[in-house]
């Protein structure tokens, strides 16, 4: 089967890219012993990507309690799951963890700790922390009374410097992943001052973990959309320019001559209105148009508009209606979420497997 067997819209994984990127990473956390990898799968979302990212069932992190059950029963066992817990959500962990999981939780509230250290079940909690992205978690200095509320179920201390994807260089990136690691370490000290044991220091972003000059005090870093990469991703540096494994198969439904442009059938549903280059340097709209062999043939042609499910690509050549082109991402976490399998190539036309991925909550 190839490419032209495949009804389009349709989500391709190029294996090569995939590898080439996590071996990048690996790279990168090589420079820290003792430093370990919990790669997030909240983008990838699959088992067969698992065995690359995370080997031998290793460590990770996953986003919903769909991608735990998934995980877990494949034999992933050691995961954090890096939402902010509510109580409603305890029962399931702990069954979860019950069958031999070892599902860790997250939270930067009193009460939700409090609820987490009075369940019966086996539930083991990490604090947030916020060092400047301005979502989930608690300053520094005010994790002690969350680590108290969460007593013996304390298991560590979490944060995450989202804020990184505003940095446009590596020195800004590592400028940031230096106040990520001075935050989160301050946090984990004042946890032992307060007689608080701590066996997990964890942060992460992609790009804070491919720039980080020191991890001192850190014992595993997080980070995900590395493994695919997306146009925002490649503009910040995380991976490479053409080294985005994922895209988007689509099919020329309509011709537009006089604004030369090309009507796709991959819109809105299947590419999502994430704008994350718009800001960038380069605005790449809602996905740059590639070949059939995923390359860069037609300059800077991009998804400039789309409705639920056209795309209108411009500048683009008049091309017969049935022509089957590729979009790269903007945002690939949320691309990806619109389809329930990968077709996965290697470097050609020719699919040679199909993996699929856990959707939902």
């Amino acid at each position: 089967m190839t490419l032209d067997d495949l009804l389009t819209p349709a989500l391709v994984l190029d294996l090569g890219v995939l590898k080439r990127n996590l071996a990048m990473m690996r790279r990168a956390l090589e420079r820290h012993p003792g430093v370990a990898l919990r790669p997030h799968m909240k983008t990838a979302k699959s088992i067969e990507v698992a065995k690359l990212a995370a080997p031998d069932g290793g460590p990770i992190t996953v986003s919903t309690l769909a991608e735990a059950r998934y995980f877990a029963e494949a034999g992933w066992r050691d995961q954090i799951y890096a939402v902010g817990i509510t109580p409603g959500k305890l029962d399931a962990v702990a069954a979860m963890n019950a069958n031999g999981a070892q599902v860790k939780i997250i939270t930067d509230d009193v009460e939700a700790a409090r609820a987490v250290a009075a369940h019966p079940g086996a539930l083991e909690a990490l604090v947030e922390v916020d060092v400047g992205e301005g979502r989930g978690g608690v300053p520094p200095g005010q994790a002690v009374e969350v680590a108290a509320a969460l007593g013996s179920r304390l298991a560590g201390v979490f944060t995450h410097a989202g804020h990184s994807y505003g940095g446009r260089s590596p020195e800004e990136m590592a400028r940031i992943a230096e106040e990520e690691r001075l935050g989160v370490t301050r946090a984990a000290a004042a946890l032992r001052e307060a007689g608080h044991a701590l066996r997990i220091v964890s942060l992460g972003s992609s790009p804070t973990a491919l720039h980080a000059k020191s991890l001192e005090g850190i014992t595993e870093v997080r980070a995900g959309v590395y493994m695919f990469g997306d146009l925002f991703q490649e503009q910040l540096g995380t991976h490479p320019e053409g080294e985005i494994a994922v895209t988007v198969l689509a099919s020329v439904i309509g011709r537009k001559p006089a604004r030369e442009a090309l009507l796709l059938d991959s819109g809105a549903l299947a590419m999502s209105k994430d704008r994350s280059t718009e800001k960038a340097p380069r605005d790449d709209g809602f996905g740059l148009v590639l070949d059939l062999d995923g390359q860069r043939a037609f300059g800077h042609a991009v998804l400039a508009r789309v409705h639920q499910e056209h795309g209108e690509a411009h500048p683009m050549p008049d091309m017969p209606v049935g022509t089957r082109l590729r979009v790269a991402p903007n945002h690939t976490c949320l691309t990806a979420a619109a389809f329930d399998r990968y077709h996965v190539v290697d470097g050609s036309r020719e699919v040679i497997a199909t993996w699929d991925r856990v959707n939902h909550w």
